[in-house]
């Protein structure tokens, strides 16, 4: 008996609980806006390939963020068009379970990688000189696939950890998508350990990263009062403001919804902290790190004259 209660074929997903009309709305604006993150990475990814003068270790790890926010929208974005189409739309166990795999995968390696970008820009303006001696392809390249396997070896325990569990139903997941916090609630076992791990991890990959970029970010802003005022300062500023401001967008949101997972924030707000930490965030990120970028735009007006020309 225990054993067909446990016995999971799929999960409903409710998505967002509104009307047809505004679901339709939603539909054609979320819509809309996938297109924008698919074509501004994409677009990103074709510059820094396209243009030898943007092969450097911080457009490197710009294209690395690209390919990770591409694959991080093309995981939850489609499911959530489907749903606003279709109410309730199920998913396989095995699907959902995939899904929070990839999902929490790509969560950890952005946060990681954040921290990469932070850490090229304060060797960049701290230590110019030494700059090219530091950051090395190699250094580069072992950084972030260091970064993806440990996102991925992190998911792989929330997800083995959930595996675990019983599942006696309803199946209903008052979300958009197969979001970990979700799934454990209907769960009918303790998920104290799943609750500790997930606290555990986010002081591994929320808050260190975090403070560490804090630092980095300090000892930057100290390097640029001594900068004497003019253009290197001005740039110097735009380039930690944009990454800031990421900061505050990234970190903040996820720092809210994961570090209290018992909180009484209504389930539809969380919903919409997760549009903008899962959704939002990978369409503003070739805006805000890469399309202010002098170098970018440069790379971008001699691709469309090259264009023309031809």
């Amino acid at each position: 008996m225990l054993k067909n209660q446990t016995m999971v074929t799929e999960f409903l997903l409710l998505g967002f609980l509104l009307g047809p009309r505004i679901q339709m709305l939603l539909f054609g604006l979320f819509s809309l806006f996938y297109v924008f993150t698919l074509l501004g990475n994409g677009a990103i990814l074709g510059l820094i390939s396209l243009d030898s003068r943007l092969r450097t270790p911080m457009y490197f790890f710009l294209s690395y963020l690209a390919i990770v926010d591409i694959t991080y929208a093309c995981n939850t974005v489609p499911q959530m068009l489907m749903n606003l189409l279709h109410p309730a739309k199920p998913i396989s166990f095995a699907g959902c379970m995939t899904q929070t795999f990839l999902f929490l995968s790509f969560a950890h390696t952005e946060c990681l990688l954040l921290v990469l970008m932070s850490y090229d820009r304060y060797v960049a303006i701290c230590h110019p000189l030494r700059y090219s001696v530091i950051m090395t392809w190699r250094v580069c390249i072992t950084l972030a696939i260091t970064s993806w396997m440990c996102g991925s070896l992190l998911a792989l325990v929330h997800v083995s950890l959930i595996l675990r569990l019983p599942f006696c139903g309803p199946h209903e997941i008052n979300h958009f998508f197969c979001e970990i916090l979700s799934v454990l609630r209907l769960a009918c076992a303790d998920t104290w350990l799943n609750q500790v791990v997930i606290f555990a991890a986010c002081v591994f990959i929320l808050v260190g990263p975090l403070c560490l970029m804090l630092v980095s970010y300090s000892h930057m802003l100290a390097a640029i009062l001594r900068i004497q005022f003019g253009e290197g300062h001005r740039k110097t500023f735009s380039t930690c403001s944009s990454h800031l401001c990421m900061m505050g967008l990234f970190f903040g949101s996820a720092i809210i919804l994961y570090m209290a997972p018992k909180s009484r924030h209504p389930e539809e707000q969380q919903k919409v902290l997760f549009l903008v930490y899962s959704f939002f965030n990978p369409m503003l990120n070739p805006l805000i790190y890469s399309l202010r970028n002098v170098e970018v735009k440069g790379a971008l007006r001699r691709a469309l004259c090259k264009e023309s020309h031809s």
